[in-house]
Parts: structure tokens; sequence; C-alpha cells
């Protein structure tokens, strides 16, 4: 009994810290934000007012995140959304100390050398920007509509694995919604449930 009791005490002080994240509403106004990025600026979320916008959470030394980048899943929805006008955001939440915390210069090299091809990368290593987001997971996907509305939280697909071959049968949820985006249609399923590693906040 003693034993058990533990466990759950255990179990529910690992869940606390996602727990205590406030998460946007979706089809809300979302979160306003000026964040560094890894060009050595500053990016004002209201400077992009009449675009789309999406915001990935991410962590270049998750598992979960290297399946989507290892088979081109990540660089072929990022190279989609720029033609379509979309302005695709990488946030960077891991403190300093914590696995996949990197300066802009570093993050602007692990991009090239897997040719990505995000807008920009968000440096948030005080991890406001992924509390205001109530971000949980690498990759944690947001979409924010012209009008600045939140209208897609969740998975970047149905699939919870680090298997890049089960990309190819996931429901594909951002690619369907950006999808959905350009031919000027409702998305289907606003908020998924995201999976990845946990984002590695102080």
């Amino acid at each position: 009994m003693f034993l058990h009791r533990i466990a759950l005490l255990t179990a529910a002080l690992a869940f606390a810290p996602i727990a205590a994240i406030a998460s946007p509403a979706v089809d809300q106004p979302a979160p306003a934000f000026t964040a560094a990025t890894a060009d050595g600026k500053t990016l004002d979320l209201s400077s992009l007012r009449g675009k789309t916008v999406v915001l990935e959470w991410t962590n270049h030394e998750c598992p979960f995140v290297k399946k989507h980048y290892d088979g081109g899943n990540m660089q072929s929805l990022q190279k989609d959304a720029a033609s379509k006008g979309v302005v695709w955001l990488q946030v960077i939440s891991s403190a300093p100390g914590k696995q996949g915390h990197i300066d802009g210069a570093t993050a602007i090299k692990v991009n090239a050398s897997r040719g990505a091809s995000p807008a920009n990368t968000l440096l948030d290593p005080d991890g406001k920007l992924g509390k205001l987001y109530g971000a949980q997971t690498t990759p944690h996907m947001y979409i924010i509509d012209a009008k600045g509305v939140l209208i897609y939280k969740g998975g970047i697909d149905s699939i919870v694995s680090t298997d890049k071959a089960d990309v190819a049968k996931a429901e594909p949820y951002v690619a369907n919604a950006l999808t959905a985006i350009a031919a000027g249609k409702k998305i289907a399923n606003g908020s998924t449930k995201p999976y990845g590693c946990s984002i590695k906040y102080e």
C-alpha cells in the first residue's frame, strides 16, 4: 500500500507542471507576444496580422522531433506552408542546461544541416512564450489565422510514435488544416492531443 501511494504521488508530481500551464482556447484571439529570433532580432506577433502563422515547438534532440525531420515530413510541411504565404515559426523553449537548448547561431546551423526552412526560429529560454500558449510537447503545433485568431492547437498528426514510417499512415492534422485554410474552409478538428517529448522548462 505504501509503495502504491508513492507511485501515485510520483505520477501526480510528474504531470503537475503540464497541468499548471493554461492553454489558450481555439477560436479566440491568439495570445500576443514579442520574442527574440535566432538571427538576433525580435518578432512581434502583431506584425504578422494578415497572414496565417504556424508555431512549431521544437527540440532537435527529441526523438519525436527527429521522426518528422529525419523523414523529411517537417521540411515538406514548412515548404508547402511558405508556398501558400504562411509564416512558419519554430519555437525553442528548452531552458539553459536542458535538452534542446541552443543559441540562435546553433539553431540556424541545425536547420541548415537538415534542410529545414522555417520563416524564423523564436528563442524562448525562460519559457514565457511556451507557457503563454500552454505548449507541452515537442512537437506541439499551433495555427493562427490572418485575423489573429487561434484556429488549431495540438499534434502534428495522429500516430504517437518515433518511427518515421508511421508518418505516411497517420492522419496529418497540420497538413489537413493548412489545406482547409488555403481553400477557405473551416478546420475540421481544431484541437487534438499533442505528443512528443515534454518541453524542458526550468
